[in-house]
């Protein structure tokens, strides 16, 4: 497990211990920056979270898949946000991170340009996705509000579907 992962469970237990945050009403999240958005997905999601490594281009795969990386022994697609998002792609800097996410038996990483923080919402802060956005194609599963920013919640089974 990264540090970075250790820090956000570690912070987390500590935010556990705060009375006015029961469990049953809130949503775990890790937060991330893609361009100026931020964006979440439920902690339990996370694989793991690490530092950009080499990876193996792959042809005839969409511009937002940059390729396949060897995780300790499993070959994992790795897709770019910022490119899948519409966004221009970036060179990679510090900040940037692989964000391993699996649901049920599909497992992908994820380019973000910076990881937030752990993120605790109540159940009643978080808002349906923006109208402009209907069905069950769409990657967002809702917007949560905290005090003086809105996080854009995203789905992870739609995030790890493959249309390559």
């Amino acid at each position: 497990m990264s540090d970075k992962l250790k820090q956000i469970i570690n912070k987390q237990s500590e935010q556990q211990n705060t009375p006015e945050l029961q469990l049953d009403n809130v949503v775990q999240l890790v937060g991330f920056v893609i361009g100026d958005e931020e964006y979440a997905v439920p902690i339990l999601a996370i694989q793991e979270i690490i530092k950009p490594f080499s990876w193996t281009r792959v042809p005839q795969v969409p511009k937002y898949v940059l390729g396949v990386f060897n995780l300790r022994g499993a070959v994992i697609p790795l897709i770019d946000l910022r490119t899948k998002f519409g966004l221009s792609p970036k060179k990679h800097s510090d900040e940037t991170r692989f964000i391993v996410m699996r649901h049920g038996d599909d497992v992908a990483g994820f380019v973000i340009d910076r990881l937030t923080m752990a993120i605790r919402i109540k159940k009643e802060n978080i808002g349906p996705a923006p109208d402009t956005i209907v069905g069950d194609e769409t990657m967002i599963e809702g917007v949560g509000k905290q005090e003086d920013k809105i996080i854009t919640i995203l789905k992870v089974n739609k995030l790890l579907e493959r249309d390559f």
